[in-house]
């Protein structure tokens, strides 16, 4: 047990000297057999390996290595845990990866070589700015996941938007998923995601994870260095949303380098929020998703039915037959067709596409809401509650 412990230590200080520049730190643990054989080198050794003029020649030393593991305890007591690249419960797929990293923080209930065995995963990335298109087929995306045999881990990063959809859809299915962090494991970004977050680490087989060391703030840079974790952990890579430019493509081209297939979602030509899925769709990089039927084959999931969800204006039907008049439940079940039909509608839209009166149409709207079936947002667009439809 000491042995690992001393493993751990010196593959996490090896973390902090090396942190940006992975492929070195993999490159020196590779050669050497472990991260403790680093920190084993005599001067000489150290001067061949590492070249009298290097810039880390200084700062592998027994300071660092100390207070690392002083640190590791300190997380250990305190629920956090450690695992170095080196064990075996560290995850496979990462590990096939040039820029690994020399090890993973996490926070789970569960233990590293439940966390990380072996097993189908997904990573499903996307934009921050996600439409109600995107959030819809990300929890699409999500249930068909859920409704295979492999029931694949999904691995996203905790961001707002497709991100944190992803989690929450994969959690309300049953499904293991694992949030890498773009900062130290102490803390939770972005903050308002902190209770998603503790349901994460509280749910067997998921976690929250990150290779920063303790105290990383997140800037611009942590963001896409993260990427390469999430685009790591898994088999495949899925882009929902994403602008000409989004984060969502470094990730893409990351889950690319490392021989994983990518998958986008289409959407309009006019909408910038597909703008990066469109154009990697169209520079042959990505496979298309084109819907439900054979999604579970096209990830590598295998084949089988997805069952399609009842229509959504029938349901809406049946449950006022029984609760409202003869005269509301038509207006009722039309407002939740045109719903259905179009995601996002606005209740000005409705006003128009229904000839109703405008409090009438609130109303109606109000009421759908109040039970569940729709959620309206601040600019009033309307979208089908998943969980009740």
């Amino acid at each position: 047990m000491e042995d690992v412990l001393k493993e751990r230590a010196c593959a996490a200080a090896l973390g902090k000297i090396f942190g940006y520049e992975p492929l070195y730190a993999s490159g020196l643990i590779d050669r050497l057999g472990s991260a403790s054989a680093v920190f084993e080198l005599s001067a000489k050794e150290a001067d061949e390996v590492l070249g009298p003029y290097s810039k880390y020649r200084g700062s592998i030393n027994r300071e660092i290595l100390e207070s690392t593991g002083e640190e590791l305890e300190r997380l250990r007591s305190r629920g956090f845990g450690y695992i170095a690249r080196t064990e075996k419960d560290f995850p496979p797929l990462l590990q096939e990866c040039e820029d690994c990293p020399t090890g993973l923080y996490y926070r789970s209930v569960s233990p590293p070589g439940e966390i990380f065995r072996e097993r189908a995963s997904v990573a499903i990335v996307g934009t921050r700015d996600i439409s109600p298109y995107g959030r819809d087929w990300t929890r699409k995306i999500v249930d068909a996941c859920a409704q295979s045999p492999a029931r694949p881990l999904i691995v996203s990063g905790l961001a707002f938007g497709v991100d944190i959809t992803a989690h929450l859809a994969a959690l309300d299915a049953g499904l293991s998923t694992i949030a890498v962090l773009p900062c130290g494991i102490e803390e939770i970004y972005p903050t308002a995601h902190r209770g998603v977050a503790e349901r994460i680490a509280s749910s067997p087989g998921s976690a929250v994870v990150t290779d920063y060391p303790p105290g990383t703030q997140p800037v611009a840079f942590t963001f896409v260095r993260r990427n390469r974790i999430i685009a790591g952990l898994a088999g495949c890579t899925v882009l929902v949303e994403s602008k000409a430019n989004g984060g969502g493509l470094i990730t893409c081209r990351l889950a690319n380098s490392y021989g994983r297939d990518v998958f986008a979602l289409p959407g309009r030509v006019d909408d910038i929020r597909s703008a990066g899925c469109n154009a990697i769709i169209r520079a042959g990089t990505a496979e298309a998703i084109t819907g439900l039927s054979g999604l579970g084959e096209q990830l590598g999931l295998g084949r089988y039915s997805v069952a399609e969800k009842p229509d959504f204006a029938r349901t809406v039907e049946a449950y006022y037959r029984s609760r409202a008049d003869a005269a509301e439940l038509e207006p009722l079940t039309r407002l939740a067709r045109l719903i259905a039909g179009k995601r996002g509608i606005d209740l000005e839209e409705l006003c128009y596409l229904t000839g109703s009166p405008y409090s009438e149409v609130v109303r109606r709207a109000m009421l759908l809401e109040s039970d569940g079936f729709i959620a309206m947002d601040l600019m009033q667009r309307c979208t089908i509650n998943d969980r009740k439809s």
